[in-house]
């Protein structure tokens, strides 16, 4: 090496394999040969010779040290799509899967693997060496975190194989690490998958370093030069070239493999990693080449998710918040419970009648459940007739009023009640209605206050620069601003300005629905409920509401104000001869390019015709992932459907076939 003499290069090249096979055996095998105080003098050397000689050994363990932080990550295509896996939650869809891969290998074989709950990680190696980290993303193309990836030690910087390689893992915090991290931190991380999530997509390498990510590796995504025939061999060679896995159990049976599930429930409570389910794969390549792919998933691999966790807790509160239409939903506050990585303190009841049906108490014990894993939810009483009998309002606990119970739920009529005040007007300028940017919910309540703002037409006339800069924390350039969005919101399409309203059961499909059909507000204002019951889309309930809300003489008055003010909405003119004109297209799923309101306006801007529900006039179906009955119906009816890649190409102008 140039600057360096021959027995310098060889010093430098022995101290980085001791110091690499040392780092395996600590981080990977957790079984360490050297004591610390002997890896840190070693460690110490080879940096003063880095040092003196200017050079660094691509695999030197000094370059796991946390650089300077990054403006914003790069995208970076993946060789190899990265797909997501299907989901199975009962026996009967997991033997749809054995069904099919036996079609495919009559005598197959499966691994079963542990189903880490944490950020899909790629990395790269091309010659031997460590090139780049990258997340999923959309599946072709992700985030590049190499100088975060970097900080984990998790994996080799040098390798054996010589071809290009990508890898696939999980990056994870072990429970234990994120306790200690808490201990200490000033805003303790309560989530161990978020706390993954942003320890790696943080644009400084040391809150990475900090958090201490790893990765577990459970694939072998590309190969330039395949020799890989099993999964078996695949964990075979990670482990070999020194990838940090965490085991798989090898199946010859669906017995076989729903015993190891089993094994793996009752196992992940007693690991050290957040996992929410068991993934299964078909154990030959050669069979998974014959099953092949859908539009997102593997056909030889599925995930098999376990019931979200429960937990038992107490009521000690329960809380009415009043949303805009007026109604009020209870909140309970419960003892502090870990479920699924997070403490839960508050759990939603749905309405008065929920928690009758329930048996909700004050002070009782509840069976609590984060639906998804994401939302709390109250299952019911466990301890019977327990506490004290909740009783609901007689009056909003915001503005005093005598409310009044409609079905199961509880109404406030005050319609300058602040809360719901402050609902309205975030509704009216979100995104998908005015979109006023820079206001909020917490924007609205200032308004209320300081300015008595009780309509959303008081927008446009009770909002100036003298008027914005009494209230705390609007400065000249956030006032104009927000002055320059509420006069551009004048200018709305008549489809988003109907979703502003606020009429009940309204969303963003019907109101473009309603746009398209009557041209007008005013037509819209003078339409009859049999008009109405003659759309598609519109039953005999939301049609009533729609008469009702315009035949209100508050509401009809408010109208007015909004349009003297200068509110002129516009039909939106559909391209004529767009990828989906004539099309009437319905979204089901989640799309992981792009939201589903975007995906609406793409198609409406190329053409299309969006509907909320699969009909008879229903010509084209998207379906994201986790699709569910409009799917089922749209394929009953023989529906076209599409995938998301098709999607993207027909938004592009390309030509889509038949599925």
């Amino acid at each position: 090496m140039e600057g360096q003499t021959p027995q310098a290069a060889a010093r430098m090249r022995a101290l980085v394999d001791a110091l690499n096979r040392y780092g395996y055996e600590y981080y990977v095998l957790d079984a360490p040969t050297v004591a610390d105080a002997e890896y840190d003098r070693l460690y110490d050397e080879l940096l003063a010779l880095e040092r003196e000689s200017g050079v660094r050994l691509p695999d030197s363990p000094t370059r796991r040290v946390g650089g300077e932080p990054v403006k914003a990550f790069a995208r970076h295509a993946h060789i190899a799509r990265l797909y997501s896996l299907d989901k199975a939650v009962t026996d009967e869809q997991l033997d749809a899967f054995f069904a099919r891969a036996e079609k495919a290998q009559p005598d197959a074989a499966y691994t079963v693997e542990y189903k880490y709950d944490g950020l899909t990680m790629c990395l790269t190696y091309e010659e031997g060496r460590f090139v780049r980290a990258t997340t999923r993303g959309n599946g072709r193309e992700g985030e590049d975190v190499t100088a975060q990836a970097l900080t984990m030690r998790s994996f080799p910087l040098a390798i054996g194989y010589r071809g290009t390689l990508e890898v696939k893992g999980e990056a994870v915090i072990r429970l234990s690490v994120l306790e200690e991290y808490n201990r200490t931190a000033a805003e303790p991380l309560k989530n161990a998958r978020n706390a993954a999530a942003g320890a790696v997509r943080n644009l400084d390498p040391a809150v990475t370093a900090a958090r201490r990510p790893e990765i577990f590796f459970y694939d072998v995504n590309y190969m330039s030069e395949p020799s890989l025939s099993t999964q078996e061999e695949a964990f075979d060679f990670l482990k070999r070239e020194g990838f940090q896995t965490f085991g798989y159990r090898l199946c010859r049976s669906r017995e076989e493999v729903r015993a190891a599930i089993d094994a793996i429930e009752v196992e992940r409570k007693r690991i050290d990693v957040l996992t929410d389910g068991a993934v299964v794969k078909v154990n030959d390549f050669a069979a998974r080449g014959r099953l092949g792919y859908t539009d997102k998933f593997p056909r030889w691999a599925i995930a098999f998710k376990f019931e979200a966790e429960e937990a038992e807790t107490a009521v000690r509160e329960v809380r009415w918040q009043v949303g805009r239409t007026g109604k009020l939903t209870p909140l309970a506050v419960v003892d502090p419970v870990e479920l699924a990585g997070a403490t839960v303190r508050r759990a939603t009841l749905n309405n008065i009648g929920d928690i009758r049906r329930k048996g909700v108490r004050i002070g009782s014990k509840v069976l609590i459940r984060r639906s998804n894993e994401v939302i709390p939810e109250i299952l019911g009483a466990v301890d019977g007739a327990a506490g004290e009998e909740i009783v609901p309002p007689a009056l909003c606990p915001y503005c005093g009023t005598p409310l009044y119970e409609e079905g199961a739920n509880l109404f406030c009529p005050n319609r300058a009640c602040r809360p719901r005040v402050a609902a309205q007007l975030s509704n009216f300028a979100s995104k998908n209605a005015m979109d006023i940017d820079g206001f909020s919910e917490m924007t609205a309540g200032q308004l209320y206050d300081a300015l008595g703002v009780r309509r959303c037409s008081d927008l446009y006339t009770l909002l100036n620069k003298e008027t914005l800069a009494r209230l705390e924390g609007f400065g000249e350039k956030k006032i104009k601003k927000l002055l320059a969005a509420i006069e551009k919101s004048k200018h709305v399409p008549l489809d988003r300005f109907l979703f502003a309203l606020g009429i009940g059961g309204i969303g963003k499909v019907a109101s473009a629905d309603l746009a398209a059909r009557f041209g007008s507000v005013e037509a819209l204002a003078a339409a009859t409920a049999e008009e109405l019951v003659g759309m598609e889309n519109i039953g005999e309930k939301t049609a009533a509401g729609i008469v009702g809300w315009f035949a209100d003489p508050e509401n009809a008055a408010e109208l007015s104000r909004l349009l003297a003010a200068g509110v002129r909405p516009f039909v939106q003119e559909r391209a004529a001869g767009g990828p989906f004109a004539g099309e009437s297209v319905v979204l089901t799923g989640t799309l992981a390019s792009m939201k589903r309101g975007e995906a609406q306006a793409k198609i409406e801007a190329l053409g299309g015709v969006c509907q909320s529900a699969v009909t008879s006039k229903t010509t084209l179906v998207v379906a994201g992932e986790s699709a569910g009955s409009k799917l089922d119906k749209a394929k009953s009816l023989g529906v076209r459907v599409i995938g998301e890649e098709e999607f993207v190409k027909m938004l592009a102008g390309g030509a889509s076939d038949a599925k």
